[in-house]
């Protein structure tokens, strides 16, 4: 009895603490006893116990050759049961994986391309506070299409007299002039 004294906050924390470690041990210990026992159970259904005096050698070898027989079987069931449950666990895995692909992925729907305007876009982007009407195609640089081909003239002549002016030194030595000269001469 404390009388009126407070008992600290932390103090009861620690007593509450370990009380719950000591049960905890002692149902972890009771777990215990209780696979153990279960064990030894299942082991006197399953098997036999084995009375081995009194047989003659060949009959012990005889024993011998079905406990074996038994043992591979209970190996092979074994692996069986391994290898299924490998084969669950891997199954698992990608199940998770694509649960996890298929909440991160949304399904597109097919587009459409769709002629818009530019002041039909700005109407939809900003709403009703888009007023003034823009023609982006004011802006653009106009190109003549007749310019760039006059400035490539064309020029059809013999090849073959192209070919042996241009053939050895002096016809490298004429590119070279022209590449140089402004005229192209």
């Amino acid at each position: 009895s404390y009388g009126d004294l407070p008992i600290p906050t932390s103090a009861i924390c620690l007593c509450l603490q370990s009380l719950m470690l000591a049960k905890a041990k002692e149902e972890w210990d009771q777990e215990i006893v209780d696979k153990q026992a279960e064990k030894e159970r299942y082991l006197s259904e399953r098997v036999s116990p084995l009375h081995t005096s009194g047989l003659s050698l060949s009959q012990l070898q005889d024993l011998c050759r079905e406990l074996h027989e038994k043992v591979e079987i209970v190996d092979e069931e074994r692996y069986d049961i391994e290898a299924k449950c490998n084969h669950n666990t891997r199954e698992i895995k990608d199940l998770k994986l694509k649960v996890l692909d298929l909440r991160g992925k949304f399904k597109r729907p097919p587009l459409r391309r769709v002629r818009v305007s530019a002041d039909a876009m700005l109407r939809a982007l900003l709403g009703s506070k888009h007023k003034v009407s823009m023609d982006l195609r004011a802006n653009l640089k106009s190109v003549k299409k007749e310019d760039t081909e006059k400035e490539r003239p064309v020029e059809v002549g013999d090849w073959r007299k192209n070919v042996e002016a241009m053939s050895g030194m002096e016809g490298r030595k004429k590119m070279f002039d022209a590449a140089k000269s402004p005229t192209g001469q």
